[in-house]
């Protein structure tokens, strides 16, 4: 019937294929689940997140592997994800990054192109460690102060007092939300600093000027709390 058609005859799947595929592909998976933690930026539970994929790109090599030995199977599964809605949302565009990259390499060692993956992959990788570590190399540092004060009778003396400690520490500093409710107070700064060292020194001496309130800095990229 197929030859009614012109199409071309396709192998059967060889197991002997697919398991060297997921054997290389596992391996590759782990390089990027340590690349993930390692150079990652994204202020969730990068350790968790990293968790899934090596399940994406083994499940993407046997899907690949299945469908490209059969048109219906492949056209089944066109009209399959189809009806699928995923849910779940990225909040980084790295994680959507790192889950393409998962996926690309499990298309490539699906299509038994073992050796372009296997360069392809580990010199993107690479630059992408190169990048990230010229990237840590730089001095300034763009990060949110949040100080939370309570029992605050003189709202806006502690408010010129906070702006003149902070402003011993870093290079520039804009006020981004005050609040006050009750007996608490609470401002957000967005500070430029030369270098994370500052942040301890800055941290223990608003903790000199205000015991017991809740100083958080936070990074868009790394998170370091105080």
């Amino acid at each position: 019937m197929l030859e009614e058609f012109n199409l071309p005859l396709v192998p059967p799947l060889s197991i002997l294929a697919l398991l060297i595929n997921l054997v290389l592909g596992a391996g590759l998976s782990l390089v990027l689940r340590w690349h993930f933690l390692k150079f990652g930026s994204t202020i969730s539970n990068r350790a968790e997140f990293a968790q899934i994929f090596p399940f994406i790109l083994l499940t993407t090599i046997l899907i690949i592997s299945i469908i490209k030995s059969s048109l219906a199977l492949s056209l089944g599964l066109v009209g399959a994800l189809s009806i699928v809605r995923f849910r779940t949302p990225i909040k980084e565009p790295e994680e959507l990054a790192y889950l393409f990259m998962a996926i690309s390499m499990g298309l490539g060692f699906g299509a038994d192109q073992r050796l372009p993956t296997l360069v392809a992959g580990l010199s993107i990788l690479g630059l992408v460690a190169i990048f990230k570590q010229y990237k840590k190399d730089d001095i300034n540092k763009n990060l949110y102060l949040t100080i939370d004060l309570e029992e605050s009778s003189d709202e806006y003396g502690r408010l010129e007092l906070i702006n003149s400690i902070i402003l011993k520490y870093v290079e520039d500093a804009e006020l981004r939300r005050f609040e006050t409710q009750r007996n608490e107070t609470g401002a957000t700064y967005h500070i430029d600093i030369k270098n994370t060292a500052s942040l301890s020194t800055l941290s223990d001496d608003l903790k000199r000027s205000f015991p017991g309130a809740s100083i958080t800095f936070i990074d868009q990229n790394r998170l370091p709390s105080i």
